[in-house]
């Protein structure tokens, strides 16, 4: 099956044309299928079309592609402040940490003392 892209102005005129001609056919269907073939679409491709044109202009329920297109761009501006706000916490907890109290170093504490002999004498340098 192709995956090509049809241009817009293809798709409008398609729709177009099965609506202006569906009352010369048995059904909708039959009308879709007939313009399909001289227009070489795929009818399923322009059936879908028709009903997306029909949600659009209120003739049939559902959500219109405006209103599909604001949802998704809600849904991605949420996905973006989740991140936002995981990165916020993440920063929050590191600057909330105590942090090491500071080492005073004096001039007395540099000596160093025997070890195993369990005293606290200084050792000789």
């Amino acid at each position: 099956m192709s995956t090509k892209r049809c241009p817009d102005d293809l798709k409008d005129r398609a729709v177009r044309m099965v609506l202006d001609h569906q009352s010369d056919y048995a059904s909708q269907y039959a009308a879709i299928k007939a313009v399909a073939a001289k227009l070489d679409i795929g009818a399923e491709s322009l059936r879908l079309w028709v009903r997306k044109s029909e949600v659009d202009t209120g003739k049939r329920p559902g959500v219109t592609s405006e209103e599909y297109a604001r949802v998704k761009e809600l849904e991605r501006e949420v996905k973006e402040l989740r991140r936002a706000n995981e990165i916020l916490k993440a920063a929050a907890s590191f600057f909330a940490r105590e942090p090491d109290p500071p080492r005073r170093w004096s001039a007395g504490s540099s000596t160093r003392t025997r070890t195993g002999s369990g005293s606290s004498r200084s050792a000789p340098c």
